[in-house]
């Protein structure tokens, strides 16, 4: 990541640009964390949540900026394999109860991956009154 992305991601979770205002800075610098050319894909590193537009009981704009290493997800999901089948039932169970259709022994990680390659497109924007939400993988 050049110096002038990282000083762009720090502005946008300080708050001092919004996440629009940094995509247009980030797209000025020409996409420099694009994939070397060739490879047809980005390197994906973060899942990236993004809230903006909320205020605080004091009326001040509250923004919310969450990036979650894919690679801590993919270890995550490695550790899930060790959790014993009693634990994985209850865990099941759990779910079940909220709703939630949903077989822990189903997460691999070669099923991860397929879903992180398929996120490369992905970007979902949820305006809900005030409120902005974004979830995109960079």
């Amino acid at each position: 990541m050049s110096e002038e992305t990282r000083k762009i991601l720090e502005m946008l979770a300080n708050g001092k640009v919004t996440v629009p205002e940094a995509e247009r800075l980030l797209a000025a610098l020409g996409g420099n964390d694009a994939a070397p050319s060739g490879t047809g894909k980005r390197n994906l590193k973060y899942l990236v949540v993004t809230v903006n537009g909320s205020k605080d009981e004091n009326g001040k704009p509250v923004n919310v900026n969450v990036r979650v290493p894919l690679q801590m997800l993919r270890a995550g999901v490695k550790l899930a394999s060790l959790i014993p089948v009693v634990a994985k039932d209850k865990i099941n169970q759990a779910l079940s109860e909220q709703g939630m259709k949903f077989d822990v022994d189903s997460l691999k990680p070669e099923n991860l991956q397929e879903i992180i390659d398929a996120m490369e497109e992905l970007t979902v924007d949820v305006d809900g009154g005030q409120e902005t939400v974004r979830v995109r993988c960079e």
